[in-house]
C-alpha cells in the first residue's frame, strides 16, 4: 500500500499532503525522471546565489525551470532569452509555491527562437533608418509641468508610477491614457493613445510603460507601428518596460529608457519639490542680496546727488562769497598792516638818515659852521679865510663874530 492509499480515508487532504503525493508521483516516474524538453528562453533571473531560473515556453505552453549553480557553471555558452534549447534533467514539484518544475543539468541550443529572430530583423531595419540613432533624442525638460501617461489601468505599474510622482513633485498634471500592454489589440491602442496625448493634451513629456514579462508578455512593444510611433512622438518618451534586464524596440526609439516604471516617473521629475523648494529659497536670498547691493548702490548716489546740489546751491555758494570776502578781507588788513609797518621801518630809516646829515645835529657834536659876514659864504677851507676878515661862527647854541688875525702860510 503506498502513501496515497493511507490517504483515500481521509474526510479531505491538505495542500501540503496533496502537493508531496503529486512530488513523490512525478519523482518515480521513470519518463519524468529522464526527459529532454524543447522550448525557448524567457523570463530569466539570475539572483546571487548563482543559481539560473527562467521558463521554457512553445506556442502553447510553459514550464518552470531551474539549473543549479553547479550545472550553471559547466555550461559552455551563457544563456540569452529568445533562444531555444533542449534542455535535460527531470520533473519535481517545488511545494512551497505549489508548481512543477524542470530541474534542469544539462542544456544545448537549437538557435534563436522565432520570436527573438524576428526581433533582431525588425531591430536591424530600424537600425538602418537611423531610428535608433542618438542624435534624434530630446532633451528630457528638467521640470515637466504636464506629464502623460500611457499603461494599463489596472496593472501595479500605474499606480507606482503615481505615487512616485506624486511624491516627488505633487504640483505636476499627470494625464493617463489606458491601453492594452499585451495581446493582439495592444500595438493598436498603445498607438492611439500615444497619438491622443500628442494631439489632445500636448505633455511636456510622455511615459509608456508596464511591468516585467516574458519577451511574449512585451512583444507589443516590439511591434513596428508602436515603435515608429514612439520615435514620431511630439513630446519626447520615457520607456520603463520590464525588468532592468529587458529591452525592447521601443526602449531604443525612445528618447530615455528606465530600467522599470517607477524609475520612469523619477526620470521624468529629476528636479523634486524639495529641489524646487530649496531653488526659490536660494534665489529668494541671491535677490535679497541684490536688493541689498542696489538698494546700498542707489541710497550712494543719492547722497551723492543730495551734496552735489547742496554745493551747486544759491545759499551755499553766497557761503562760500562770503567765507571768500572774509578770507580777503582779514588778508587786506594784514597786508595793510604790514605795509604800513615797512613804510614806518623805512620812514624812521630816511629820517634818521636825513638826522645824521641836519647841521644842527653836527654841531651838537662839537662841530662849528664859519660863514662870511657879508656874503653869508660857507667857509670850508682855511685859504678861504683872508687876514683881518670879519667871519661869524655858528656853534650849537648860536653864533658869534671873530676876526682872521693871522693866517697859516702852510702849503700841502
Amino acid at each position: 500500500m503506498n502513501s496515497f492509499d493511507q490517504l483515500k480515508g481521509s474526510l479531505s487532504l491538505t495542500v501540503s499532503e496533496i502537493t508531496r503525493y503529486l512530488r513523490q508521483l512525478m519523482e518515480s516516474d521513470v519518463v519524468l525522471q529522464d526527459v529532454w524538453v524543447q522550448g525557448e528562453i524567457s523570463n530569466m533571473a539570475r539572483p546571487t546565489s548563482g543559481h539560473v531560473y527562467f521558463t521554457l515556453k512553445d506556442s502553447g505552453a510553459s514550464l518552470r525551470c531551474v539549473l543549479w549553480r553547479n550545472h550553471a557553471l559547466r555550461l559552455s555558452a551563457p544563456l540569452q532569452e529568445g533562444v531555444a534549447v533542449d534542455a535535460h534533467g527531470s520533473i519535481t514539484v517545488y511545494e512551497i509555491a505549489g508548481q512543477y518544475q524542470l530541474n534542469i543539468d544539462n542544456i544545448r541550443p537549437r538557435g534563436e527562437g522565432i520570436l527573438y529572430q524576428e526581433y533582431l530583423r525588425l531591430k536591424r531595419i530600424l537600425e538602418e533608418e537611423g531610428l535608433f540613432d542618438t542624435n534624434r533624442k530630446r532633451q528630457i525638460p528638467k521640470i515637466a509641468r504636464r506629464i502623460g501617461i500611457v499603461t494599463s489601468t489596472t496593472g501595479a505599474a500605474l499606480r507606482d508610477m503615481i505615487n512616485t510622482l506624486k511624491r516627488r513633485n505633487p504640483l505636476v498634471e499627470v494625464t493617463v491614457v489606458g491601453s492594452a500592454v499585451q495581446g493582439a489589440e495592444a500595438p493598436i491602442e498603445l498607438v492611439k493613445a500615444l497619438s491622443d496625448l500628442n494631439q489632445i493634451i500636448k505633455p511636456d513629456v510622455i511615459l509608456l510603460a508596464r511591468g516585467g514579462g516574458s519577451i511574449e508578455d512585451l512583444w507589443a512593444f516590439n511591434d513596428e507601428r508602436v515603435v515608429r510611433a514612439v520615435g514620431s512622438s511630439g513630446a519626447p518618451v520615457i520607456t520603463g518596460i520590464g525588468h532592468e534586464t529587458d529591452f525592447t524596440l521601443a526602449d531604443f526609439a525612445a528618447d530615455l529608457r528606465a530600467p522599470t516604471p517607477t524609475a520612469a516617473a523619477e526620470l521624468a521629475t529629476s528636479i523634486t519639490i524639495l529641489d524646487l523648494k530649496d531653488q526659490v529659497k536660494n534665489a529668494s536670498e541671491e535677490l535679497g542680496v541684490v536688493v541689498k547691493q542696489i538698494y546700498g548702490q542707489k541710497h550712494s548716489n543719492i547722497i551723492e546727488t543730495v551734496n552735489r546740489l547742496q554745493y551747486c546751491a544759491p545759499i551755499r555758494r553766497i557761503q562760500n562769497e562770503w567765507q571768500n570776502l572774509d578770507t580777503l578781507t582779514h588778508r587786506m588788513i594784514t597786508g595793510q598792516k604790514q605795509y604800513l609797518i615797512m613804510e614806518r621801518t623805512r620812514l624812521k630809516g630816511v629820517s634818521d638818515h636825513l638826522s645824521s646829515l641836519n647841521p644842527q645835529e653836527v654841531l651838537k657834536r662839537g662841530y662849528a659852521i664859519v660863514t662870511r659876514v657879508l656874503k653869508d659864504q660857507l667857509i670850508t677851507k682855511k685859504e678861504q679865510a683872508v687876514l683881518g676878515e670879519k667871519l661869524f661862527v655858528r656853534v650849537q647854541n648860536g653864533s658869534f663874530p671873530v676876526e682872521v688875525t693871522t693866517q697859516d702860510q702852510e702849503r700841502k
